[in-house]
């Protein structure tokens, strides 16, 4: 059964259900209120009638009495203390009451009875006669009047019923449709989107607090991630293709090569793997720098602490010099020396390493003298928010990391281009000279937006490249501050 069904039989049962039973409690209430009233009535009517009995009976005969104060349609008459029906005076429609038995009741009594198939009203008030006995004056009032009217009342509900059970068909219905419908749109779309191949996405309406547009609103979210993985997936499969295909083909030749002559050329075989071992460790390289560019921010694990941007220098600088045996000059602003506070930030320590170590690693390649590293207050991003940018009264300056080198430079219509995938100034030169992938800066991209820092490049064409890392104090995106603190 469609879920659409579903919810047409179960609203219509249950709006079937709820107005019987609202019908069924209004019937109930107002046939007990009739039938109280009428058994009030009959009562009060009952005492006069016995009232007036009593004071006329010495004056009037018995049987005039009961005459004169017969119901309409019933029965009245005298019992005496012996039970003995003296005197009775029914109505004309009403003359199977007199074959009623007779009881003699000590007590006031009102009660509605059932003889033969009919309801009634029977009364009994105990009177003292004109002979100074005590006698029942007994009414008995049919309700069938009454009970017309019920009938009546009874086939009102039911018709009122079975038209308002069109209105809830129909209703029920519209509102499987309405439910189904962003359901079915969903449905609709997959299937296009299988068919097609295209990532497709529902039209969703003005924006609301029901479900049904949180449910539109996160299916366009999830196909914007699927989009977004398989966008990331297709980019590392084309890039890897396009970028693994020169070191292996480099290798291939080596290895045929050696497959050749190395045996009987022993300089060819010490070029061939060294030749083999450099491109090997080039696709590890650019493989982890890929595989990396192809998670999210959120898959990253970040992990806040206060890290010591001098003490992570020295650190860097000391491993960078084993290393590659090139010397790091690391400079400290004069305000920072001032306040050697402005030196801690909150952020991921490993991701920061890995940043700087990719700006100094490109400074390392594309020149041959000193590297200077300078820690200072980012007065460019300071004087931007002066310039109109939000910000708070109690914010702190951004600090600034900067890689100094004085290699080949950037022409500067090259500035905004290196931060594209795989983007090299010069590709006549790049492989031999430097051996770079191209995926450094874009993944050093990718972490500083991460950790809600940013990345610029000053450079000169022949003089040399800055490149500066601007980094917030507390980042307001990042993971609540941990217990790793220094």
């Amino acid at each position: 059964m469609k879920l659409r069904t579903k919810i047409h039989l179960y609203s219509s049962v249950l709006f079937a259900l709820l107005f019987i039973m609202t019908n069924l409690l209004v019937y109930v209430v107002f046939s007990t209120m009739t039938l109280q009233q009428q058994q009030s009535r009959v009562e009060s009517q009952t005492n006069k009638t016995a009232d007036n009995m009593r004071q006329s009976s010495a004056d009037t005969s018995a049987a005039d009495l009961l005459r004169a104060y017969v119901p309409v349609e019933g029965m009245i008459r005298i019992v005496r203390e012996t039970g003995s029906n003296t005197l009775l005076v029914t109505s004309a429609d009403q003359q199977q009451l007199a074959e009623r038995p007779v009881s003699y009741l000590e007590e006031r009594s009102a009660e509605i009875i059932t003889y033969n198939q009919q309801r009634y009203v029977f009364v009994s008030v105990p009177v003292i006669w004109n002979d100074g006995q005590v006698v029942d004056i007994q009414v008995t009032e049919s309700l069938r009047q009454t009970e017309q009217y019920l009938n009546a009342l009874r086939i009102v509900l039911l018709i009122v019923t079975g038209l308002a059970m069109i209105p809830v068909f129909l209703s029920g219905h519209v509102l499987g449709r309405i439910i189904i419908r962003p359901i079915a749109a969903i449905t609709a779309t997959m299937r296009d989107i299988r068919r097609s191949g295209q990532f497709q996405r529902l039209t969703v309406p003005s924006p609301s607090s029901d479900e049904l547009y949180e449910m539109s609103a996160t299916f366009n979210s999830m196909i914007d991630l699927l989009e977004s993985n398989y966008d990331k997936q297709k980019q590392f499969v084309s890039n890897a293709s396009h970028e693994l295909r020169t070191p292996l083909t480099i290798i291939e030749s080596y290895a045929s090569l050696l497959k050749r002559r190395g045996m009987n050329r022993p300089e060819l075989f010490q070029e061939s793997v060294e030749a083999i071992h450099s491109e090997a460790v080039r696709m590890k390289e650019m493989t982890e720098q890929l595989l990396l560019l192809a998670r999210h921010e959120e898959q990253w694990n970040l992990t806040v602490e206060t890290v010591d941007l001098l003490d992570q220098a020295e650190q860097l600088s000391r491993e960078f010099d084993t290393a590659y045996h090139r010397r790091i000059e690391i400079r400290v602003a004069p305000e920072l020396q001032r306040q050697p506070a402005l030196l801690s930030v909150q952020t991921d320590a490993g991701k920061l390493r890995q940043m700087i170590f990719i700006l100094l690693d490109n400074a390392r390649k594309y020149s041959s003298e000193d590297i200077t590293m300078e820690l200072a207050l980012d007065h460019a991003q300071r004087s931007e928010q002066a310039a109109g940018k939000r910000q708070t009264a109690a914010a702190e300056p951004n600090r600034c990391i900067k890689i100094i080198d004085r290699g080949i430079g950037i022409p500067a219509e090259e500035l905004d281009k290196v931060f594209d995938r795989f983007y090299r100034v010069d590709e006549a030169r790049v492989r031999q000279d430097t051996g770079g992938s191209g995926l450094g800066l874009t993944l050093a991209r990718r972490i500083a937006e991460a950790l809600d820092a940013s990345i610029r490049l000053e450079s000169t064409a022949g003089e040399g490249t800055s490149a500066i890392l601007s980094l917030p104090s507390a980042p307001a995106n990042l993971p609540a501050f941990s217990a790793n603190s220094n």
